[in-house]
């Protein structure tokens, strides 16, 4: 999964799908199964039923990504998770993603300097 945070607009309130499925690398129909799986994911839909996700939306999808793809919990687990640690999941997720961040800005740091 990609880094939203160089491929999001900060002026942008609301994305389509298709941007979240390219930003976050994954397919549209898996959005869309996830969306009806968890109910942290609400997108706003227009009158012809598009979906419109926020920043927050986007996060609680990359939650779920990493519950499910890179910690293989089942859908079942991640949601049971979810429900349990309502706060502290989404908290530890969040120093997660700050963690790899900085790990990315040094080794982009490394990489300069090495040429």
């Amino acid at each position: 999964m990609t880094q939203t945070s160089e491929n999001q607009n900060k002026d942008k309130l609301y994305y389509t799908i298709g941007e979240v499925a390219k930003m976050l690398d994954l397919s549209t129909s898996l959005i869309r199964y996830w969306e009806k799986e968890f109910d942290i994911i609400k997108p706003k839909k227009n009158k012809k039923g598009n979906r419109h996700f926020t920043t927050g939306d986007i996060d609680s999808i990359k939650l779920i990504y990493h519950l499910v793809k890179e910690r293989g919990m089942t859908l079942k687990g991640a949601k049971q998770k979810l429900k349990e640690n309502k706060g502290g999941t989404e908290h530890n997720f969040e120093i997660i993603q700050k963690l790899q961040d900085i790990k990315d800005m040094l080794l982009s740091m490394k990489k300069e300097l090495d040429d």
